[in-house]
C-alpha cells in the first residue's frame, strides 16, 4: 500500500475519484491508557480512512472546597496529549493522515507556534484550525491576551510559518514549514454569528487567509448542507468541503445536540426516536439514519464523509461496513 504520510489532505480531496472515509476522536481522559483507544482505531482502520482528526481541549478552571470554607482555584487539563497522540497515531497507522486540531482558546500565539514546531518536527503537516469554544464556566469566548480572537488570525500565523516567518523576527535563516490547513464551516450558521451572511463572510476570511479545505459542523438534514454548499460557491469559496455527520445514540441527544451545537434535528428523526422503546433502539435508528445520510452525500459526490465519534466507534463501524 502506498504510504501517504507526506501527502496533504487538500491534495487527497482534490484528486480522489470516490468518496473516502474519515473520523474524529478525542484524546483519552487523564489517567486512561492509549491501548483502549488503539483497540477502537484498529476496528476502523480496516476501512482505509483518509485521515483521523484529533480534538484539542483547553484547560479548565476547577474550584475545590477547603476546610476553611473557601475554594481553591486550580487549572486542569482533563484531556492532555493531543500532540503526543497525533505522533502515536502517525507512527502506528502510517497510511492514514493524522490531523490534530489547533485552537485559539487558551493559547497565546507563542503557545501555538511551539505546538506547530513540534508537529513539524514529527512530520505531521495537516491540521484543522479552530477558534474553539468558550472555556468551561464562561458564557462567551475570550482569547488570551496575546492570542487569536478568530480563526483567520490563526490560519494567517500558520501561513507565515509556511513562509519561514516566525514570531521572533530576529531569527535568521529560518526553515519553512509545510502545513495544510482546514477550517470549520457551519451549514446552519455558527451559533454566535448574527446572521447567515455574516457567517459566510467569516468563513471566506478563513479561506482567504490560506485555508485549503472546510470540514462542516454536524448536520442531520442533507438539504441544508446542499443549500449551504451552493451559497459557499456563490460567495467565491471554492476549496473542497467535507461534510461531517454524527449518529444519534440516545434520546438525550435529541435535546442536547440542538442546544449545544445550535442545529436542527429533522422532525422525522425526532418522531422515530420518541417512538422507540429504549436507547438501544434509538442507537439503531441513529445508525440507519446516518447510513442514509452518507449514501446521499456520496451520490452527491462529496470527497470525504467525516464522522464525529465522540469517543464511541461501534456505531461508526456499523455505518462504515454498510457504505464502504
Amino acid at each position: 500500500m502506498k504510504n501517504c504520510t507526506k501527502m496533504k489532505i487538500a491534495e487527497i480531496l482534490k484528486n480522489t475519484t470516490k468518496t473516502l472515509f474519515s473520523f474524529e476522536i478525542v484524546p483519552p481522559l487523564k489517567g486512561q491508557s492509549i491501548e483502549k483507544l488503539y483497540e477502537k482505531l484498529d476496528l476502523l482502520a480496516e476501512f482505509n480512512p483518509a485521515n483521523i482528526n484529533i480534538t484539542y481541549h483547553q484547560d479548565e478552571t476547577v474550584y475545590t472546597p477547603t476546610d476553611g470554607g473557601k475554594f481553591d482555584k486550580k487549572i486542569v487539563r482533563k484531556r492532555p496529549g493531543t500532540v503526543a497522540l497525533a505522533a502515536a497515531i502517525h507512527n502506528r497507522y502510517p497510511n492514514i493522515l493524522t490531523v490534530p486540531h489547533i485552537i485559539c482558546g487558551g493559547m497565546s500565539k507563542q503557545d501555538i507556534e511551539n505546538i506547530l514546531i513540534d508537529l513539524n518536527f514529527l512530520g505531521i503537516n495537516n491540521i484543522l484550525a479552530l477558534r474553539g469554544d468558550a472555556a468551561v464556566g464562561q458564557k462567551y469566548f475570550v482569547p488570551e491576551p496575546d492570542g487569536h480572537a478568530h480563526t483567520d488570525g490563526l490560519v494567517e500565523q500558520v501561513m507565515n510559518l509556511n513562509k519561514g516567518i516566525y514570531l521572533d523576527r530576529n531569527l535568521k535563516n529560518t526553515d519553512c514549514t509545510d502545513f495544510s490547513v482546514g477550517v470549520a464551516g457551519y451549514p446552519e450558521k455558527h451559533a454566535e454569528a448574527p446572521n447567515a451572511e455574516i457567517d459566510m463572510q467569516n468563513l471566506k476570511r478563513k479561506v482567504d487567509a490560506g485555508a485549503e479545505y472546510i470540514v462542516t459542523q454536524m448536520f442531520f438534514d442533507n438539504d441544508k448542507f446542499f443549500a449551504w454548499e451552493k451559497r459557499c460557491r456563490e460567495a467565491g469559496i471554492n476549496v473542497p468541503i467535507v461534510p461531517a455527520i454524527k449518529p444519534i445514540g440516545k434520546l438525550r441527544d435529541i435535546q442536547t445536540i440542538p442546544q449545544v451545537f445550535s442545529i436542527d434535528i429533522p422532525t422525522e428523526l425526532v418522531q422515530e426516536c420518541y417512538k422507540a422503546k429504549d436507547d438501544a433502539q434509538i442507537y439503531q435508528i441513529g445508525i440507519e439514519w446516518t447510513i442514509q445520510q452518507a449514501r446521499e452525500l456520496m451520490a452527491h459526490g462529496v470527497p470525504i464523509v467525516h464522522f464525529f465519534s465522540v469517543g464511541k466507534t461501534d456505531n461508526i463501524r456499523e455505518i462504515a461496513k454498510a457504505i464502504y
